[in-house]
């Protein structure tokens, strides 16, 4: 079995399949943590999930940045959607998904320096306190950040359902695609 770093117009390579799971599973611990301190409250058991979410949400800043940068070096290579009106659909959502996942983080972060507390990424001080708000720092994430986060969450399950749909409705071998496997041709498809 050879091993495809690279995306190719059948499948996805490793580099994007890890970038892709490894955000999922981030993406999972930082809305499982909200949700959570949403019914439980600020509670002794949350303090640590909710204290690593500025830590994991500059992860994710970083990884986005990464990501979009691989895609651009494989844009030519990678699966493409179709041309249809649900692959326009597609390609409109998966756009969406990376922009937020891009704001949401970065406006996240603004929002940190500019609140004076400081910034401590993963208990190591970056920006030290300084007592100072500076308020356009803050306001965007004030007025957007848990917006835009429930609505990358609503993209988030729309795209898992679309992945179910194709996999077992439509059966067409693009949840395949990002489990590194190329989708099997009909007995009657040219090789």
């Amino acid at each position: 079995m050879t091993l495809h770093w690279r995306d190719t117009p059948e499948r996805y390579g490793l580099v994007s399949r890890l970038l892709h799971w490894g955000m999922a599973l981030i993406l999972l611990w930082q809305f499982t943590g909200m949700i959570l301190r949403l019914i439980l409250g600020r509670t002794p058991l949350m303090a640590f999930w909710v204290g690593s979410h500025q830590s994991v949400g500059t992860v994710l800043l970083g990884l986005i940045v990464i990501r979009l940068a691989w895609a651009f070096a494989n844009r030519r290579r990678r699966p493409a959607h179709d041309r249809t009106p649900v692959g326009r659909a597609a390609a409109i959502g998966q756009g969406l998904l990376y922009l937020l996942m891009l704001v949401i983080p970065a406006i996240g972060l603004l929002r940190a320096l500019g609140s004076g507390r400081g910034f401590a990424f993963f208990g190591h001080q970056v920006v030290e306190r300084t007592g100072q708000r500076i308020d356009w720092m803050v306001a965007p994430a004030q007025l957007l950040h848990s917006k835009l986060a429930w609505l990358l969450l609503a993209l988030i399950l729309g795209h898992v359902a679309m992945a179910l749909v194709h996999q077992f409705a439509w059966r067409d071998g693009v949840l395949l695609r990002m489990a590194g496997q190329a989708p099997r041709r009909a007995a009657g498809d040219a090789a």
